[in-house]
């Protein structure tokens, strides 16, 4: 531990804030900021890069927070791969650290930064080495090559800790964290440049690639089976928000009161989805770095997780945990028996994985029974007719908090992926994050800033 400690102290650190509550103009300054550096770090391509395999990945990239080819291809899979990790060890008691005092939090952070750190280098070395972010073909056998080799990998890991230092500057500057922004960042591009864009399509030039133009074209050519197949991913999308947001709301509230003044008392929140969208920001970019690391071992010539033509796996197991586009699928009369077992498969492995994730996060993120119940107590809260005692507030937590966890993940999971077996604008599971980490931020800032913004956008938020 003591050499955790000195490795802790060596790591480059945001300074927080000097105030405890940072106004909301502050906050919303230095989240634009770092989002506007964000989208301008995704527009720098990669200096010696010359074939960028990883391109027709385009809907990994959205879950993954990254610009494949830019000096920001990583993204958010580093971080979420160490947390992943972290939460294993944390869950399965390998790691002990009690998170719950000021000094193993300080730990279990520096230690996820290590891991983030080790998984950048890794994660750029093996996107690089293994041919997805290459330099030209050209140069194979020549000394520039290898060269060029290291200068790509040194430069996806500088973006790598750009992305890390900037998640950590929203987390403590800003909304939110900044993972959760760069997700939604990526899905709100996604959506708009897929609704509107009024550019041919490359795979049928005579309609538009964004749906709302390719409606009216295919309108006026006549073509119903393209105009049903846009107006099917726009209805998919407005009912994953709505579902969504729906799920937002639920929540079971305990009712407490103070224990010195009598005649007063509060509703303790415990939202449906528990544990939010943390259960399928790590499944979905677990799936996503699985697909990717496919892609890279076949290139390599050894096909371990299955195979791919183009950008479709076709066999092993990244096809199985690939999900089939089922709305396309009947209305184009080509749906099989084959697709319906993936989306079962699928469905069923995002619902197993959601649960795990959830209840490692419920663990190690103070959000336990026990947690909550010393929480209460400190703010000098109890149950109305029980002891205030935090053992009899644990038990009686305990029947929600763990059916919610459980119930709650399986729900988040479920939704998830039938999102993405619709056929949505983005990647139903992009949505359903973006809209779930838009909802708590606006949750979150209705609760701690509705005093100090605007009048103008206070009415707004009202």
């Amino acid at each position: 531990m003591a050499l955790l400690g000195k490795m802790i102290s060596y790591i480059p650190e945001v300074r927080g804030p000097p105030q405890k509550k940072l106004p909301f103009g502050q906050k919303l300054k230095w989240t634009l900021i770092v989002l506007v550096i964000f989208y301008i770090l995704g527009l720098i391509p990669l200096y010696g890069l010359g074939e960028n395999s990883l391109q027709q990945f385009e809907f990994l990239s959205i879950i993954l927070g990254a610009s494949f080819g830019s000096i920001i291809s990583l993204g958010i899979g580093p971080l979420v791969t160490a947390s992943i990790v972290l939460q294993l060890l944390s869950g399965t008691g390998i790691l002990k650290l009690d998170v719950s005092s000021p000094e193993g939090r300080r730990k279990f952070q520096g230690l996820q930064k290590i891991l983030g750190i080790f998984f950048i280098i890794l994660e750029g070395a093996i996107y690089v080495l293994m041919g997805g972010l290459a330099p030209s073909a050209s140069l194979v056998g020549t000394p520039l090559f290898a060269q060029l080799e290291m200068l790509l990998i040194f430069q996806l890991i500088v973006g790598g800790l750009l992305i890390m230092l900037m998640d950590e500057v929203v987390s403590k500057w800003g909304f939110g964290s900044g993972i959760s922004l760069f997700i939604v960042a990526g899905v709100a591009q996604q959506v708009f440049i897929r609704t509107f864009n009024f550019l041919p399509s490359p795979t049928n030039p005579d309609i538009a690639a964004g749906a709302i133009p390719a409606i009216f074209q295919s309108i006026s050519l006549g073509d119903v089976t393209t105009m049903a197949l846009e107006l099917a991913a726009i209805l998919s999308t407005l009912l994953v928000f709505a579902i969504c947001v729906y799920g937002q709301s639920m929540k079971v509230e305990i009712p407490l009161s103070f224990g010195r003044v009598r005649g007063y008392g509060i509703r303790w929140p415990l939202n449906f989805f528990y544990t939010s969208n943390i259960p399928v920001i790590l499944v979905a970019a677990l799936l996503a770095n699985i697909q990717l690391f496919a892609q890279l071992l076949q290139r390599w010539g050894h096909p371990l997780l299955g195979t791919f033509n183009g950008s479709s796996p076709v066999s092993g197991l990244v096809y199985w945990l690939n999900p089939p586009n089922i709305v396309n699928s009947i209305i184009t009369g080509s749906l099989t028996l084959t697709q319906v077992g993936q989306a079962l498969v699928y469905i069923l492995v995002m619902m197993v994985g959601s649960i795990v994730f959830s209840t490692f996060w419920v663990q190690t993120a103070g959000m336990d029974a026990k947690s909550q119940a010393r929480q209460i107590l400190n703010s000098g809260l109890q149950i109305p007719g029980f002891r205030r005692d935090e053992r009899v507030l644990e038990k009686v937590l305990n029947r929600y908090i763990w059916p919610l966890t459980i119930v709650g993940g399986a729900s988040i999971g479920l939704l998830a992926a039938l999102a993405d077996l619709t056929g949505a604008l983005s990647r139903g599971t992009g949505i359903l994050l973006a809209v779930m980490i838009v909802y708590k931020l606006y949750e979150e800032i209705a609760k701690q800033h509705m005093m100090d913004m605007h009048p103008g956008l206070k009415k707004f938020m009202e």
